[in-house]
């Protein structure tokens, strides 16, 4: 794959000296570009919280390198005592964005490779989890740029393609997403950006990635998509996504089920593209699948130079929704493109996972 034209960021990285979590300040994008250098409990945590870090791929990878990290700050000698401050770590982490699967998986995967090797001392331990941790963000920058392929196989030069949220290389690892690798095949592609509200991720985030790849795009407010798609504006809408049920049902940034209905309604197929590291073969449907609430302010003062309601107006701010999978076209992963009856189509790909 070439990577001409395309922006080339690692949302999270470990530093050079590999005692701290490097990331790009997404809270902040487009109109600076900060690094931040991370190395405690509370910091990292505060990174998730606030989506300094997002994306589900991309917490993935911060999550492996946060608790290497603070599992290399240790200074218990003895497994047992080691042990206990690293569950202590990776339960303050998890509850960082209870819906992001990806946070609690690679935190798991992490705390199984400390199990598999509790005969082993201490030091050796942690450079086991250093290993893992760098596999992690390979594993997961693999998976975004298999899934690219995939994606491409969905759409047709000259489409219209409308977007909620960001699911890019922002959100996952130096790379592609499927816009961009058309784009730097020669695909000449519209991109429609909801700028998904309140955090507007896709008016920070997505534009920006694909206006600096020299992608023609076009941002809209949330409440606008309808309208582009009765115009024969879009031919199809791409989301990422945030935890996927077992059956399909997909939870996703706030605004993602109103997209896939109107998308149902005037017969645009809506496809959502997940790492299978997003699937969550344990959560039956997404009634099973806990929404996270944020506090008031970023609907009411966040990137307002003054108050948009009065203080005592009451909010109520999930940061995300669910999307019936029978509104998901298919959901697009690194093993192959589904399709409903999900429950089916993952046991086709994922075998005895699913």
């Amino acid at each position: 794959m070439s990577r001409e034209n395309l922006i080339s960021i690692d949302s999270a990285r470990l530093s050079e000296d590999e005692k701290s979590v490097v990331i790009i300040d997404q809270s902040l994008l487009p109109n600076e570009t900060v690094y931040l250098t991370l190395d405690k409990a509370e910091d990292l945590w505060e990174a998730i919280y606030t989506l300094r870090v997002r994306g589900a791929p991309s917490i993935g990878i911060f999550a492996g390198y946060a608790i290497y990290v603070l599992s290399a700050q240790t200074k218990e000698t003895e497994f047992d005592a080691f042990y206990e401050e690293f569950k202590k770590n990776k339960e303050y982490l998890d509850s960082s964005r209870p819906t992001a699967v990806n946070l609690g998986k690679m935190l798991n995967r992490m705390e199984a490779k400390v199990l598999e090797n509790k005969d082993k001392s201490v030091p050796e331990i942690i450079e086991i989890l250093k290993a893992e941790s760098i596999q992690i963000h390979r594993d997961e920058e693999d998976m975004c740029n298999i899934i690219s392929e995939y994606g491409l196989s969905l759409v047709e030069d000259g489409f219209g393609i409308l977007t909620h949220c960001n699911a890019g290389p922002l959100a996952g690892s130096p790379g592609f997403g499927t816009i961009l690798y058309g784009h730097a095949k020669g695909y000449k592609f519209y991109a429609w950006v909801d700028e998904t509200r309140p955090l507007l991720q896709g008016a920070r985030l997505t534009s920006y990635e694909l206006h600096k790849a020299g992608v023609d795009v076009t941002l809209i407010c949330d409440n606008m998509a309808s309208i582009v798609m009765k115009e024969g504006k879009v031919q199809a809408c791409f989301v990422g996504c945030d935890r996927v049920a077992a059956n399909g049902d997909t939870a996703n940034k706030i605004g993602t089920s109103g997209v896939a209905i109107l998308a149902k309604h005037y017969g645009i197929p809506m496809y959502v593209f997940c790492p299978s590291s997003t699937i969550d073969f344990n959560c039956k449907t997404g009634a099973d699948i806990k929404i996270e609430l944020r506090k008031p302010e970023e609907i009411k003062t966040k990137f307002y130079e003054k108050p948009m309601a009065l203080d005592e107006i009451q909010c109520y701010n999930p940061a995300f929704d669910v999307t019936d999978a029978e509104l998901i076209t298919a959901i697009v992963t690194e093993r192959g493109i589904a399709r409903y009856p999900y429950t089916e189509s993952f046991k086709e790909l994922f075998g005895e996972e699913a």
